[in-house]
């Protein structure tokens, strides 16, 4: 196999990787509506962060150091603390499918950021590709404009901004140690500050049976755990649009899952905004493996002759 070969399977096998996380977050519609005990938002956050951080940190079994105390708790705050009481009260006073189409603007968000950042130019065609995945995912799920609030609306941005921002500075910050390690610093930092919010707001825990037993650990050790180290895995190894783009995965499970469990509609718009969702993720792709390829021997041997005729005898 060629070395040209090599990047590109090994590219492939991240990209599946990372698309791990958004088909995990994907099911988390179908779980909390069939499983989990109704209107407790923040508990449900909670659980899905502080346990398996901690069962984490107790693996690994190491704390940050040195400016990495802030560095975590920053990225845990951003990725986890803020963007999960933010994505349920959007979800809480939005219609599911306007909350979906403003999440899909996440791989914009996410390029945005990165250029000042980390210096990540976005690419014309990778624009393209995520303003295809919107149109898609608002075709896909988008219903009536009924239930529009402010609350709402600000929940809805504000979890896309937060996000957009921890995602980036997981590539701005390259972390001293594991990405299980760096991830269980977040779940923790953001676990500890949803925990007083959840008791505040919602009080004691409700009442939990088996079938919400389950609901809760896939969802925080399948759709949380296991999703973060594949999404900042996923971070780490590629460019953050292209990344960002594979999350529109997410409403495409999620609808996928809604029509064989929940008896949801499908018919050929919701197919075509499915499509052109998933032709906006490959697009993506393929621009960056065009702009990650390496170059052929033959240009590599032309510029070592140029630059040895320059540099003369």
């Amino acid at each position: 196999m060629s070395s040209v070969e090599k990047i590109c399977a090994h590219r492939f096998g991240m990209i599946l990787l990372t698309a791990v996380a958004p088909a995990a977050w994907g099911t988390t519609y179908i779980v909390t509506e069939k499983f989990l005990p109704p209107d407790r938002p923040l508990f449900a956050a909670l659980v899905r962060a502080l346990p398996v951080g901690l069962v984490l940190l107790a693996w690994c079994r190491r704390l940050p150091r040195g400016d990495w105390w802030w560095k975590a708790t920053v990225m845990g705050l951003c990725n986890i603390g803020a963007f999960f009481p933010l994505i349920f009260l959007a979800a809480y006073h939005l219609p599911g499918g306007l909350a979906a189409t403003i999440q899909a603007i996440s791989p914009l968000a996410v390029m945005a950021l990165a250029w000042p950042l980390i210096g990540e130019r976005p690419a014309a065609a990778r624009v393209g590709a995520a303003v295809i995945g919107l149109v898609g995912v608002t075709l896909l799920v988008l219903r009536s404009p009924d239930g529009v609030t402010t609350l709402g609306l600000a929940g809805a941005f504000g979890s896309v901004l937060v996000s957009a921002l921890g995602f980036v500075l997981v590539k701005r910050w390259t972390p001293p140690v594991d990405m299980l390690t760096l991830v269980s610093w977040q779940l923790v930092v953001g676990g500890i500050a949803l925990l007083p919010l959840a008791l505040l707001v919602e009080g004691a825990p409700p009442a939990i049976d088996l079938e919400a037993a389950l609901g809760y650990g896939w969802i925080a050790v399948v759709g949380t755990g296991l999703a973060y180290v594949c999404w900042f895995t996923g971070l780490r190894a590629m460019p953050a649009g292209a990344v960002s783009l594979i999350g529109l995965v997410n409403p495409v499970v999620g609808t996928a899952l809604g029509v064989a469990f929940a008896a949801e509609a499908f018919g050929w718009v919701q197919a075509l905004g499915m499509a052109l969702v998933l032709g906006g993720v490959l697009l993506g792709q393929r621009t960056a493996r065009r702009r990650t390829a390496p170059r052929p021997p033959q240009a590599l041997a032309r510029d070592r002759e140029l630059v040895a005729a320059k540099m003369g005898p």
